[in-house]
């Protein structure tokens, strides 16, 4: 967009509505590291100890494709999805 020297350029509206970013959150941890015996991810405080990072679900989906056929006689497809978690 070119102004001329006898317009004011505008400001886009968003500009008032911004804000600043929230701080930063520092993680519970300060390294992480690879168990290799495991290959699970160790996360370790400063003082190098453990730092527990709480437990995480595993989830199974499942899906069907059953077909049926419309009245024009041309099959028509559809599908169901469903979740499974732990």
């Amino acid at each position: 967009m070119q102004t001329t020297a006898t317009e004011t350029p505008r400001i886009p509206w968003g500009i008032g509505r911004m804000r600043p970013y929230p701080s930063v959150h520092r993680p519970g941890y300060t390294t992480a590291e690879l168990d290799p015996a495991t290959q699970v991810t160790v996360f370790r405080d400063e003082r190098g100890g453990v730092v527990e990072m709480g437990k995480h679900g595993t989830s199974k989906g499942t899906e069907t494709s059953p077909q049926s056929t419309n009245q024009d006689s041309r099959n028509d497809t559809d599908h169901d999805q469903d979740d499974e978690q732990d």
